[in-house]
């Protein structure tokens, strides 16, 4: 086949390195100029870590992992109040949990791409006409082509599920957050290895320590910290910034005066997507695009993974029926999915509670965390997959 898939993040490099793998042509189209850097460090485990496994690149990115020793929750003064060691987390999968720059595994999947793979980095599609049997995509700056499956992969605010299923609007579930994230070199204090947090109520603020003397800071907030304004350029993500965490003590004036400086902020809203179908003719969703479980969660890119690796096996399983393949790929995740996104709502009161009282309560309930059998009671659903992938023989 000939597959256009528009977006190089973790979902689409993983789809790109399974078809190109099994002998088809695609096009990997980025919108950005060249493979995105910096963003999250995440933990991966279950079928997102059992797919990298397939794929034989774990090995060389579990030497690129960014470990830490421990959370720690902290009060306005910096004194510990809540936190478990790293370890735990490892235990509840059980050995099999690797913490990694969302950027590095792309770049690890993009790296060992088939010469099948074409990409087209600073462009994007523009228009989708599929007549039932090919499509033809439009792009922003490239000549037409026409392919047999169009796969968008292109995060949250998908530019395919926009062309061909609508707006946003009909699909996103806002969980009443916004997430921000930006780097900072050489930042002081540095506390060794561990990830510190802080909690005011409505917000959250987290520094966690990287290699090269950078420091990546993470933060939540609360919709209603956000006065009805959600910034949208640089200049406004910063006022935002500097507005929610003024006056929350810890590092407050630190971070702020870090804020200044930074010229690159992430800044979103922390929303799931829910959609009926996944696939509409030959065009196909794949990843946050078709059911974003919210960063809350903590398992989007290992889904992404897996997803990639059920699409191209069901792609090759029903060679020459796209349908069967699609409709099959839908059948094993779709559900799972849903129970992922489900399990998340939960989760959003534990990372910024809404009271004094309630962040007080969550720091407790960590602190069990470092008793035998709480981690399990408490978080062990979270590690449990609910499907195994299946072997497809590629």
């Amino acid at each position: 086949m000939k597959v256009a898939i528009n977006g190089a993040g973790i979902a689409g490099t993983a789809l790109a390195f399974w078809l190109g793998r099994l002998g088809h042509e695609v096009l990997l189209v980025e919108r950005a100029p060249a493979l995105r850097t910096g963003g999250f460090v995440l933990n991966l485990w279950g079928i997102g870590y059992d797919a990298l496994e397939r794929m034989g690149l774990l090995p060389g990115l579990l030497a690129q992992q960014h470990l830490t020793d421990e959370l720690r929750m902290v009060d306005r003064a910096g004194r510990t109040r809540g936190g478990y060691p790293s370890r735990v987390l490892l235990d509840l999968a059980k050995g099999r949990m690797a913490t990694l720059a969302r950027a590095d595994i792309a770049a690890a999947i993009y790296g060992s791409l088939d010469s099948r793979v074409e990409p087209l980095f600073g462009d994007s599609i523009r228009t989708i006409e599929d007549d039932g049997t090919r499509v033809r995509i439009g792009f922003e700056h490239a000549p037409s082509r026409e392919v047999d499956l169009v796969v968008g992969a292109d995060g949250l605010h998908s530019r395919v599920r926009e062309l061909v299923f609508g707006p946003d609007a009909g699909f996103e579930y806002p969980m009443g957050c916004h997430v921000a994230s930006f780097e900072v070199p050489g930042y002081r204090p540095r506390t060794g290895d561990t990830y510190v947090a802080h909690t005011a109520p409505g917000r959250y603020v987290a520094r966690y320590p990287l290699r090269d003397d950078r420091m990546l800071f993470f933060v939540l907030l609360r919709d209603e910290h956000l006065k009805g304004r959600v910034p949208t350029n640089h200049i406004e993500r910063k006022a935002a910034l500097t507005d929610a965490l003024s006056g929350i003590g810890w590092e407050s004036p630190a971070i702020l005066a870090a804020i200044e400086k930074v010229d690159d902020i992430y800044f979103d809203s922390i929303s799931q997507i829910r959609m009926d179908a996944w696939a509409k003719g030959n065009v196909v969703l794949l990843g946050d695009a078709a059911a974003c479980p919210s960063l809350i969660a903590g398992e989007g890119a290992g889904f992404a993974l897996a997803e990639a690796y059920v699409l191209a096996g069901e792609l090759h399983r029903h060679a020459g029926d796209r349908g069967a393949a699609i409709a099959q790929y839908q059948q094993r995740l779709k559900s799972v999915v849903a129970r992922k996104q489900k399990h998340a709502e939960s989760l959003v009161a534990s990372f910024v509670p809404r009271t004094a009282l309630g962040v007080r309560a969550r720091d407790y309930a960590t602190l069990l965390m470092r008793l035998p059998v709480f981690p399990k009671l408490l978080m062990g659903r979270y590690f449990r997959d609910e499907i195994a992938l299946p072997d497809y023989g590629i």
